[in-house]
């Protein structure tokens, strides 16, 4: 469906600030439907003379007239009269019209929609009586601010101009209404206004008294009468209660031209249930969060002691495989402690790789095999439980760089780990320039500890796939990789989903 802006590209010579207006107009007219109970259509003249619906809404509290969207559909005979009345005398217009597949007469009210002092299109409340409600206190309440809103159309005074609340987040009418009069008394409550404020604690009848009176925070008027313009507040009107309201001054014009307060109408929810929900959510994260942390401190202590175990040791293969262990655990301790840092399930990927770089960095290089690394990309966010086995599969990597294409005494090279991803994949590549595969070399047959425990990770626990090869000339120029003769260097890429059934 084509938006208002669209529509009155193609069909009108509205401006951008016309169009904006009804844009606003729009993002407001739930309410005005709710008020009147009926069907709201948005017409705008057209270059061709016709009339064209760019917008309708239908009310939350009454029987739609329209079971199909008229929007980019032109007005037939019987409404152009009124719709051209309306927008040439900017005067609400009222008349019978005829409806399609309907037998019952129907009723139209055109009110001109005015902006800077000029008609730019016309808002129509469209009903039948059949269907309709019977006219009752809160109807004939909700109609008349339904009314004094129509005029403020008319007057160019509604939509509110410049800086406003949020209506998408605001209550509705059929939440609760409270009708304040130009001194801020209470003219009237509807029921479901009532029952909040019971809930609150407040069972007097609270028509004629001001919100003040009734113990009830009363900023956002305060502020919706001096500013002129809706107000949205929160409050926690008790320890139990939370209150969400939105305050609308009600306009008139004055003899001075600038609109004076005669009302307002404040909506009002009670939002206890879902904020309660919120605090249960944030309580969670941060009982995850924390669970993190700990998990961090226990694998920092089982590290530590594993090295003071390996001190103990005699046996220098002994002592290697510990330290072995310690980066392992280091790795996964290097996780936790991010996702410990991080809202939400995900984690950024490069504040895990960066720390795993220094990590190989103190523990892999020496002063006869200096080796530089370098990372480029970010891979962006990835789900926490792919993190884990995916940090060990980097540290294994580097580490199978370092020892097997960097021999000692044979000086050292250039590591770099690239980063790439979009909505469903991460790619990972860790090249090198070292010594080099072997022509006989099978990643399948491959029977090391390391280079196992890669393969085990990223085909059955992530379901990834993995390729390790000599890196072509493009890769090398990609990586600024230079091979010194005799050096063949290895590239190993993994592609892993970023969401793992």
């Amino acid at each position: 469906m084509a938006t208002i802006g669209e529509l009155a590209r193609q069909h009108t010579a509205l401006s951008k600030e016309d169009v904006s207006h009804l844009q606003a107009l729009t993002g407001e007219w739930g309410m005005l439907a709710d008020l009147c109970f009926a069907d709201l259509l948005l017409y705008v003249p057209t270059n061709e003379g016709t009339w064209l619906v760019i917008a309708q809404v239908r009310a939350a509290t009454g029987q739609t007239l329209y079971v199909v969207d008229w929007v980019g559909a032109f007005a037939n005979d019987t409404e152009v009269a009124l719709l051209a009345a309306a927008f040439d005398s900017q005067t609400i217009t009222e008349g019978e019209i005829m409806v399609e597949d309907l037998v019952d007469p129907c009723f139209m009210t055109a009110i001109p929609v005015v902006h800077e002092g000029k008609s730019i299109a016309v808002l129509t409340r469209e009903w039948s009586t059949r269907g309709a409600r019977q006219p009752g206190q809160l109807e004939r309440t909700y109609q008349d601010l339904f009314a004094r809103f129509a005029d403020m159309i008319a007057a160019g005074l509604f939509p509110f101009p410049g800086r406003v609340a949020d209506s998408s987040v605001a209550p509705r009418v059929g939440d609760g209404a409270i009708v304040l009069d130009e001194d801020a008394v209470v003219v009237y409550a509807s029921p479901n206004a009532t029952s909040a404020l019971h809930r609150v604690g407040i069972s007097a009848n609270v028509v004629g008294q001001t919100l003040a009176e009734m113990g009830i925070i009363d900023s956002p008027v305060r502020q919706a009468f001096e500013r002129k313009e809706p107000v949205v507040e929160e409050f926690e009107q008790t320890s139990d209660v939370t209150l969400l309201t939105r305050c609308l001054p009600v306009l008139g014009s004055s003899l001075n031209s600038e609109p004076v307060v005669t009302g307002a109408v404040m909506l009002l929810r009670d939002v206890t249930e879902l904020r309660r929900r919120d605090r249960l959510l944030l309580s969670k994260d941060a009982t995850i969060r924390e669970i993190h942390h700990r998990v961090k401190n226990n694998l920092q202590t089982i590290s530590a002691l594993l090295r003071l175990q390996g001190r103990r040791l005699k046996s220098d293969e002994a002592r290697e495989a510990v330290a072995e262990s310690v980066r392992r655990i280091r790795t996964i301790a290097l996780v936790h402690e991010t996702l410990s840092r991080e809202p939400g399930d995900d984690v950024v990927f490069i504040e895990i790789v960066r720390p795993l770089l220094r990590l190989s960095e103190e523990g892999l290089q020496s002063p006869d095999r200096p080796v530089r690394f370098v990372v480029n990309g970010d891979g962006g966010r990835i789900p926490a439980t792919i993190a884990t086995p995916l940090s060990v599969v980097v540290t294994e990597l580097l580490q199978n760089a370092i020892d097997h294409g960097f021999p000692e005494g044979e000086g050292g090279g250039t590591v770099v780990v690239t980063l790439d991803s979009n909505d469903t994949v991460l790619t990972i590549k860790v090249s090198d320039d070292g010594r080099g595969l072997s022509d006989e070399f099978d990643l399948s047959a491959a029977t090391g500890l390391g280079l196992s425990i890669v393969r085990t990770l990223v085909t059955t626990e992530l379901a990834g796939t993995i390729d390790m090869r000599q890196p072509t000339s493009e890769e090398l120029n990609e990586a600024n990789l230079t091979l010194r003769p005799g050096y063949r260097g290895t590239a190993v890429e993994l592609s892993v989903p970023l969401r793992v059934d």
